[in-house]
Order: structure tokens, then C-alpha cells, then sequence
């Protein structure tokens, strides 16, 4: 522990909250097409798909999201809903999904305002296209958005870390509908209501709430298409014009510390050795995540200490700064600031 800890080389008090804020402002990449951005759907229309006749009755939780897989999978479709955050602006995004002639599956996610964000998947290829940033594309299974991956493409990989409760019928959008209850096991996150249009078993609305059931996000669908044809603004995708995918490394660098604490359910999924561009500082890097949240964790040599620990919630996110022993460790995802707390205080030696 001491060997880990003893760092020679302090800087000056401000780099530490200038790397927090540069944290914060942190944006992840989305999608945009131009010609695309008035073609929203009207209404809702259901598909002529042996999943309309599922039978309804006494379905679990798991079995309705069992069928938004299903449907997500292997329909084409057109999704148009908006993101909304307490104190910000609603978001707007258009979302395709097709299954193509050849069996490829593809997706697009489209940010409908400002300058625009795009990402497009064929396959278990998606590209980045972004304003002023030269696009790229990696190896994924899905486009990852505001909407979690696991729970639109993958439900039962939710199993250790939520319960999925069902609530009954209702409304939504002029639609019948199935709520839905997911609850984290052990109260470390926050928690969902899903709602799901009952001839479909498309998503129509999904709410994140604190533990005491107070909305902080919600994303809401305005329309859906479900069509027996791909949408050609697919035809009009050349794959040779787009940016090779890039291979992650196969071997990441072995850090020398681990997190002893993580919510049930939450599993590490990528790490890093990063060298922060203002600061020339070196950064190591943890990304865990549960299947629907994604928590980060920087660890760095030491700043001047600030008098108390820093903690910010900025929307739905959790940002939390400080200091142990002779490291710097920062927190960010969107789990309760006590969740933050304790991954944070449970971070030590490798092999301790």
C-alpha cells in the first residue's frame, strides 16, 4: 500500500479542479443528418408480427422485456422521444433500427438539435460522426445512448443487479400500455419505471427516480413506426465510406490499485492509462457498469487538498472528488452521492 501511495510530485490546487471541471464538461459523442431531420412518424403503428398475438395475461416483468428485445431485435422501425432533465432543455433524437436483406442488423441515432451528432451500426460495427471532430468507429454491439443497451437489446443481463416488478395497465400517449417497475437490489442506484406499448411491446416512456421515487430523468416517445421495410435512409449508407474500426487493446496496462465496494450486479468493463492534455498529468482509468448505468473512476497523484471532499450533482450525474493518502480519486456516474462515497473509500493497494 505504501509503495502505491507514495508519490513524489504535488501540483498546484487549481489542476485539480480545472481536471474535475474538464470531467464534467465531458460529452459523449451522438449523431446527425441533415436531410433526415423533418422525417419524423406521425403515429404509432402496429406491425404485422407474430409478437402482437404473445398472449398478455400474467406476464412477468422479464417477459415484457423479453418481447421489447425481441422486437428491437428483428423489426425495422422509426422512434422519435425526447430526453428531459430537471433545470435543462429537452433533447430530441431520432432512432432507426433495420434488419437488412442480408440479415445485418443496423441502427442509427440522430440528435435533432443544434449542429448535430450521428452514430450508425451495421453490424457489430458503429461510427462516430460529431461537428469538429474527425469521426471514428469501433467494435460494439449496440449504439450506446440515453437509452440503456442491456435493457432495450439484453434485459436478462440485469437480472444480479435489478428486480423487474409489474404495476398494470395504463395509458401512455394515447396508447394501452404495461408499467413496469426495475429495482435496484440493494438500493445503491437509482431506480426505473417502464412503460411498454402492450400490442408492440415497444418502449414508450422510461423514468430514472431517486429512492424516494422523486423523477430525475425522463425519456419520452413521441412516435413509432414499425414497418415491414427497412427505412432508406439505410440504402443510402455506403459502408466502404465510413471510418475503419479501431481494435481496443487487448492487453490493458495493470493498474495498482482495485475498488473493493461496487453495487451488486456491477462488474469492471474497460480500463485505461490516460495523460491528461492541459496538465501532462497520467491518469488511471475504471469503467464499471451494471447494464444500465456506467460509473467512472479516475486515480491520480495528489493535489494540494482542498478543505473537504468536493461533491457535485450536475443532472442526474454524480461528481465526486477526493483525496486519499497521497491519490486523487474521482467518481462520476449516475448513482446516489453516498453509492459514490463508498466506491471511493474502498479503493486500495492491488492484492490488499
Amino acid at each position: 500500500m505504501q509503495a502505491f501511495f507514495d508519490v513524489k510530485q504535488r501540483t498546484a490546487r487549481a489542476v485539480r479542479l480545472l481536471f474535475l471541471t474538464t470531467l464534467i464538461s465531458a460529452v459523449p459523442a451522438v449523431v446527425y443528418a441533415q436531410e433526415d431531420s423533418q422525417s419524423e412518424p406521425e403515429q404509432i403503428t402496429e406491425p404485422d408480427l407474430a409478437l402482437a398475438d404473445v398472449p398478455r395475461q400474467n406476464l412477468s416483468g422479464m417477459e415484457w422485456l423479453e418481447r421489447l428485445a425481441q422486437i428491437n431485435r428483428t423489426s425495422n422501425f422509426e422512434v422519435s422521444f425526447v430526453l428531459t432533465r430537471a433545470g435543462q432543455e429537452m433533447t430530441p433524437y431520432l432512432w432507426r433500427h433495420a434488419v437488412l436483406e442480408d440479415g445485418l442488423e443496423a441502427e442509427q441515432l440522430n440528435l435533432q438539435n443544434g449542429p448535430g451528432q450521428e452514430m450508425i451500426r451495421l453490424g457489430n460495427v458503429v461510427s462516430v460522426f460529431e461537428p469538429d471532430v474527425q469521426p471514428y468507429s469501433i467494435y460494439a454491439s449496440a449504439i450506446s445512448g440515453p437509452l440503456p443497451s442491456d435493457l432495450l437489446y439484453n434485459p436478462t443481463a440485469l437480472t444480479d443487479a435489478y428486480q423487474f416488478i409489474t404495476i398494470g395497465r395504463t395509458r401512455v400517449s394515447g396508447r394501452a400500455a404495461q408499467q413496469l417497475r426495475i429495482v435496484s437490489r440493494d438500493n445503491k442506484r437509482y431506480n426505473y419505471q417502464v412503460w411498454l406499448d402492450e400490442e408492440t411491446g415497444m418502449l414508450l416512456k422510461l423514468d430514472m427516480v431517486d429512492l424516494q421515487g422523486s423523477l430525475l430523468e425522463q425519456i419520452q416517445v413521441t412516435a413509432v413506426n414499425v414497418s415491414e421495410q427497412p427505412s432508406p435512409y439505410f440504402s443510402r449508407i455506403n459502408p466502404q465510406a465510413l471510418p475503419g474500426a479501431v481494435a481496443m487493446t487487448p492487453k490493458p496496462r495493470q493498474h495498482q490499485w482495485e475498488v473493493k465496494f461496487l453495487p451488486v450486479g456491477m462488474e469492471e468493463i474497460k480500463r485505461e492509462t490516460r495523460r491528461l492534455a492541459m496538465t501532462g498529468q497520467v491518469v488511471e482509468y475504471k469503467l464499471f457498469s451494471d447494464g444500465m448505468v456506467d460509473v467512472s473512476v479516475y486515480v491520480q497523484p495528489a493535489q494540494d487538498s482542498l478543505d473537504s471532499d468536493v461533491v457535485l450533482r450536475h443532472s442526474t450525474n454524480t461528481f465526486l472528488s477526493l483525496t486519499n493518502g497521497q491519490v486523487q480519486i474521482t467518481i462520476i456516474g449516475k448513482v446516489p452521492p453516498q453509492t459514490a462515497y463508498e466506491i471511493a473509500h474502498s479503493i486500495g493497494a492491488a492484492g490488499e
